[in-house]
């Protein structure tokens, strides 16, 4: 039965696996007709994504947070296995909506980006293509078994992509390391998941994956109940299961100590593909983590996320000063990552609006950025041959408009105003230093400005980001050019050029104007801060 039908979120959706069939069927010698039809089929899907994005009603979904109501925008609902409660229940709400853009605009320059790949171009854009696709139904999946069943998706075609196309030192190792990591998380939170969903249809009468019904649960109170029998009284499944949600999709957020993963895993994958593994499927675990864990459970959060918060000052001070003693350029970038990956789960754990705002937009920020990094940092090695920082030098001679990208980029990273790493990271501190509305349970944590201490410690990854940043932008674009190690340096592309273009684009014009996403990321958090605060 059809409940609701807007059409275009299953178009964005089903254009790359469109794309990717059509690919498939070319013969072997089609090589130039798959990059087309790669680069056709992310580019519709881009021009769908903005129509989304600038379409969204942020006034509709403000005044349904008044209400104390969930509000999806551009709805593809239809009853699919009525029996178990699963539904093709597709929507965008102020924080997925800015996700599925970002997912178009990766998706799209990756394919530019990956234009010159002569080694079965036609397999690469079909898995590339369907990579895309499954993050796309992450972050568009209303239903939580739909969103599960793209997360597992858009595994397979990533462990394909690295295994087959990266880089041959390390791939077979980091692939195998990157799938087991994500996948024994994934299980951890699917039982989360399930224990939910019972839990749920036990309270209500109603066995529904559906997030809309679980938060009607929620609001009644459904996960709050103390178990009964043998366990403490304080018990409830909201307190018991968080943590095996939170952390189980936290893995692939690269939360500490279970980001070991991700920098092999950025290392070995080709270079489309490091933009969309680091630039977005980071991004699916923490929205997953917080659409499943914090939205669901909001008084698991209250418990667990004082103590999780650790953890990620963790992820940022330690991912920083890594990346500050590496030699590998693209293991500089990986490490990176971690870093400010854990920014978005410390704004997360801020549980105030500030902070989570903060954390919405780096989420957009660092996809956008780190997506640019990996293409300076494949651009630079497709030509040099080598990620050697001390070995490369001078290449702003060669190279100018990755010089540029690269700078602009490091600005971002290291937070300079005027730029989207700005507008991220200083929400995500005064939220932080805010700390969250309520008083966080524990004689310790109530002692002293716990939160407040925690941003000060998290402030030294700023500091060492900016002395990483500089040192590899003075080693490998300044200084003298060797050219007799490196004679034949050509210049890049028009694709290339037009990916850094677009890439920079938007990490200037959401520094330069913010309002362009900060409203709509706001309306979204606004009714889970009030579900943490108690408010519905």
């Amino acid at each position: 039965m059809v409940i609701s039908f807007s059409g275009v979120l299953t178009g964005i959706l089903l254009t790359p696996v469109i794309g990717a069939i059509i690919i498939l069927l070319l013969n072997k010698e089609s090589k130039e007709q798959a990059r087309i039809i790669a680069a056709m089929s992310t580019g519709i899907a881009l021009l769908l994504a903005l129509g989304v994005f600038f379409g969204y009603d942020v006034d509709a979904a403000n005044a349904a947070a008044d209400q104390g109501q969930t509000y999806f925008a551009f709805e593809d609902h239809v009853k699919w296995i009525e029996s178990v409660g699963i539904s093709w229940h597709l929507g965008v709400d102020g924080i997925s909506a800015p996700m599925v853009l970002l997912t178009a605009i990766a998706g799209f320059c990756g394919v530019l980006i990956s234009w010159g790949i002569n080694d079965r171009p036609r397999e690469f854009m079909a898995f590339f293509l369907l990579l895309v696709a499954g993050v796309f139904g992450v972050f568009m999946a209303v239903d939580l078994f739909v969103l599960f069943f793209f997360y597992e998706l858009s595994i397979f075609p990533m462990y394909f992509l690295i295994v087959i196309w990266g880089w041959a030192q390390t791939r077979q190792y980091a692939a195998m390391k990157l799938t087991l990591y994500i996948l024994v998380g994934s299980v951890i939170a699917l039982v989360g998941l399930l224990a939910v969903y019972f839990k749920a249809g036990e309270a209500t009468g109603i066995y529904s994956f559906d997030f809309v019904d679980l938060h009607a649960a929620q609001v009644a109170g459904a996960f709050d109940t103390p178990f009964a029998g043998s366990l403490p009284d304080a018990v409830t499944t909201a307190k018991l299961w968080f943590p095996a949600i939170f952390l189980g999709f936290g893995v692939l957020a690269g939360i500490w100590p279970l980001h070991n993963w991700s920098p092999d895993g950025h290392v070995a994958a080709p270079t489309a593909v490091s933009m969309i593994h680091a630039g977005v499927l980071m991004k699916l675990g923490a929205f997953a983590a917080l659409r499943v864990g914090v939205q669901v459970l909001p008084e698991g959060a209250k418990v667990h996320l004082p103590w999780i918060v650790f953890l990620t000052l963790i992820n940022v001070v330690y991912g920083a000063l890594i990346a500050m003693r590496q030699r590998d350029f693209k293991y500089v970038i990986g490490f990176s990552s971690v870093s400010h990956m854990g920014l978005v789960s410390m704004g997360f754990a801020t549980m105030n609006l500030t902070g989570m705002t903060g954390a919405g937009l780096q989420m957009f920020s660092h996809g956008v950025m780190t997506a640019l990094f990996f293409a300076c940092v494949g651009m630079v090695y497709d030509r040099a041959h080598t990620r050697d920082i001390p070995s490369l030098g001078g290449f702003a001679q060669k190279l100018p408009w990755v010089a540029v990208a690269f700078i602009i980029g490091g600005f971002v990273s290291m937070g300079m105003p005027g730029l989207s790493g700005f507008v991220a990271e200083f929400p995500i501190f005064v939220g932080l230093w805010d700390g969250p509305a309520f008083t966080p349970a524990g004689d310790v944590i109530d002692s002293f400005n716990y939160y407040g201490l925690i941003a000060l410690i998290a402030a030294i990854g700023i500091i060492v980001t900016a002395a990483y940043v500089l040192r590899v932008v003075g080693q490998v674009f300044f200084g003298d050019f060797n050219a007799e190690r490196f004679p034949r340096i050509t210049s890049i592309t028009i694709y290339d050029k037009i990916a850094l273009v677009f890439l920079t684009f938007w990490l200037v014009l959401l520094g330069v104007y913010p309002r362009l996403m900060a409203p709509m990321i706001e309306s979204g958090l606004r009714l889970v801060v009030a579900s943490i605060q108690g408010g519905g």
